[in-house]
């Protein structure tokens, strides 16, 4: 049986045994917070138990890295739509101890996007056309390096409102240790 029929399988059954109604909730986040993180296996459970987050709580977007490579990209779009439409009130950047963002081989990667069947003129075609791949695929030297990195876009960017408070930490992702790396400490934020 493949891996999508051992999906559908688990989930016809899941339906039917109505074990979806224990993670009832509504769009809005509970705790008014929208978290950015790394799509990291190890953090999927870690880290809402980590944070004492349960179903409905936080919006959590998840990339590479925890990291925002522009200012009007997918991720930034879902920050401003869960402070606007959602009611968040504060943004979290959890990057993690481990990551494979970091000292990420960009050349390394382009490598093996050829040894995968994508040919050199495609490489070629989209570096002319202006993306960069070593800028594209670029990683962080430390988590903390790429959580700050993403901090200084989200505090700085236009749409974001003053009052919300963009905050952030690194987890360990064995033990869910999480170290505060900058709280946002704006004089808007005592308001």
């Amino acid at each position: 049986m493949s891996t999508i029929q051992k999906l559908m399988e688990f989930n016809k059954q899941f339906v039917e045994q109505k074990q979806y109604e224990v993670y009832l909730t509504d769009k809005f986040p509970d705790k008014k917070l929208v978290i950015l993180t790394c799509m990291d296996t190890r953090l999927v459970e870690l880290l809402p138990r980590a944070l004492n987050l349960r179903n409905g709580d936080a919006k959590i977007i998840k990339n590479a890295g925890a990291i925002l490579t522009q200012p009007f990209g997918s991720a930034m779009r879902s920050i401003l739509v869960a402070i606007y439409e959602l009611g968040a009130r504060e943004v979290l950047v959890i990057g993690h101890l481990g990551c494979g963002m970091t000292n990420l081989d960009s050349k390394g990667m382009v490598n093996k996007f050829i040894q995968r069947g994508i040919p050199d003129s495609v490489i070629s075609t989209l570096e002319n056309s202006g993306i960069r791949m070593d800028r594209f695929l670029r990683g962080f030297k430390c988590p903390e390096e790429g959580v700050m990195h993403s901090l200084e876009i989200i505090r700085n960017h236009p749409l974001v409102p003053k009052d919300v408070g963009v905050h952030g930490f690194v987890i360990n992702p064995e033990t869910g240790e999480l170290t505060l790396i900058s709280e946002d400490n704006r004089p808007e934020m005592a308001q």
